[in-house]
């Protein structure tokens, strides 16, 4: 079916807007999740210093499942960091196009926090990179959703701090 040139014309023009729009939406997003990394990762060791836990092997455990390597030593420790903060980071987009639908705020930051949350739960145990979460026990499962939701709350702020207030 053809629309009348109006139409054909109106939206053709609305395009590269809409490009420039989603691309705003994904990189505000990846500074956001870049934040929220640095905030999960400074609660994380504070955590562990106040509980004695030993950094997770979780991040290479997993990036060595996706990528079929085997990282051991000091290069495991170093690839587990770098697999950290670029999950984390790429976990920024979700939350700039959440934004970009035109989701509320505050509505955008808890599906954000939910979608992070229950993926690692899934994602890893399906990797064999941890346990499934019913075994971690209450504490365990505390301190990660608390941890979750310091990155999801820092993500949520700095992308509210770089980003314009709506017309």
């Amino acid at each position: 079916m053809k629309y009348p040139m109006k139409y054909r014309m109106k939206y053709r023009s609305c395009l590269p807007e809409m490009l420039e729009e989603l691309g705003c939406a994904i990189g505000k997003g990846l500074l956001s999740g870049l934040a929220g990394t640095a905030a999960i990762t400074g609660a994380q060791r504070i955590e562990m210093r106040l509980t004695g836990r030993q950094p997770s092997s979780t991040p290479e455990k997993a990036g060595g499942a996706v990528l079929g390597v085997e990282p051991t030593n000091e290069a495991g420790k170093r690839f587990g960091t770098m697999v950290h903060w670029f999950y984390g980071t790429v976990w920024g987009i979700p939350l700039g196009l959440l934004r970009l639908s035109g989701l509320r705020k505050c509505m955008a930051n808890a599906v954000h926090f939910l979608a992070i949350w229950l993926t690692g739960m899934i994602l890893l145990p399906a990797l064999k990179a941890s346990s499934a979460p019913w075994k971690w026990g209450v504490k365990a499962l505390a301190i990660d959703g608390l941890l979750h939701i310091v990155y999801a709350a820092a993500s949520g702020l700095f992308h509210e701090w770089i980003s314009p207030p709506r017309k």
